[in-house]
């Protein structure tokens, strides 16, 4: 394991991906013949919940739902075969 949050969590997606474990909700959304479509309505609807959150000033909930974006993109990533150096590399150039 490594200190990095980002990266633990992006090669447990994986490893998901790649041994799709039955009882995995990520596993599940690599299987799913509208996988796709269903992390990317998730991005959407969390989304939504995050700009509300902001609005409303309630940090605690902008936090928890930048989590879900955040999760929901990485799967996105790992979906397209984008690996998370490729995110950081990107990053670093802006």
């Amino acid at each position: 394991m490594t200190d990095d949050v980002l990266d633990e969590l992006f090669a447990v997606i994986e490893d998901r991906k790649a041994n799709l474990p039955e009882d995995s909700y990520t596993a599940s959304l690599f299987t799913h013949e509208k996988g796709e479509n269903a992390v990317l309505e998730k991005i959407g609807e969390e989304t939504t919940e995050l700009l509300l959150a902001a609005k409303d000033d309630d940090r605690e909930e902008l936090v928890h739902e930048s989590a879900d974006i955040v999760y929901h993109l990485l799967v996105v990533l790992a979906m397209n075969d984008v690996d998370l150096s490729d995110l950081r590399a990107e990053l670093r150039e802006r």
